[in-house]
């Protein structure tokens, strides 16, 4: 059996390969929307002299919000001293367990994809790689569903947070009567809530690669197999 490198396209035109590229592509999105963000929210506190008071509150990944600090030391907010005041949760291992997950995805579609332009006809002619490739790829979608469920928990965490209620509860001021308080500006987190869709979306991808991948291992074939001589039945017995 020749191992050598044949550069060939034909598998890039099939399923097997075809869906290699859009996991490629998906893996991208996700950890790119999530691992890249960046927000601010702007805090407006009404007190009852009629002056108001504002405070900011950045945060990105990996949202460690107990780390952000809202307030400093000993700050005056409507006539309240005001200790050290940080943001509460930290969402940190969900989102890191997100993007690992789909980096090691995008790493794994471009080890694959080479395998299937240059060395099809090694992984086609031995029963390692395909068994190999179809537990990795099981492997993924069931990493998929726990990553993508645990950081869709975790972004719910973030928005509670930064908004009115988490930080009405955070700042000791907003639990007066007399101090209302509003987040008056809310940082966009449409490309958090992309990074939760494509993170479903890989899950629905490669459950759907791992059957296509269960095509070319011996357990289908041989199930094939027996399929094919027990339709035909028993031989004609001898005379």
């Amino acid at each position: 059996m020749q191992t050598g490198f044949r550069f060939n396209l034909s598998p890039v035109k099939e399923p097997l390969g075809f869906i290699k590229v859009v996991e490629w592509l998906t893996a991208v999105f996700a950890f790119g929307s999530c691992g890249g963000y960046s927000g601010r929210n702007v805090i407006s506190l009404f007190c009852s002299s009629g002056s108001n008071e504002t405070l900011e509150a950045k945060f990105s990944y990996p949202f460690r919000l107990n780390q952000v600090r809202l307030v400093a030391e000993n700050v005056t907010l409507c006539n309240h001293t005001v200790s050290e005041t940080h943001l509460v949760g930290d969402s940190s291992s969900s989102a890191e367990f997100f993007v690992a997950v789909a980096v090691l995805a995008f790493l794994y579609c471009m080890a694959a994809l080479l395998v299937y332009v240059g060395y099809m006809h090694v992984y086609r002619d031995s029963d390692f790689g395909p068994m190999f490739d179809f537990v990795v790829t099981a492997a993924f979608a069931f990493l998929w569903l726990v990553c993508s469920s645990a950081w869709a928990r975790g972004l719910q965490l973030v928005k509670y947070a930064t908004g009115n209620e988490g930080i009405a509860s955070t700042l000791l001021p907003c639990r007066e009567d007399t101090v209302t308080c509003d987040v008056t500006e809310f940082a966009s987190m449409r490309t958090l809530n992309i990074s939760v869709v494509f993170g479903f979306l890989n899950l629905i991808v490669w459950a759907g690669n791992a059957w296509f991948v269960y095509k070319e291992t011996r357990w289908h074939s041989q199930k094939v197999n027996s399929q094919q001589a027990a339709s035909r039945g028993p031989g004609p017995a001898p005379i």
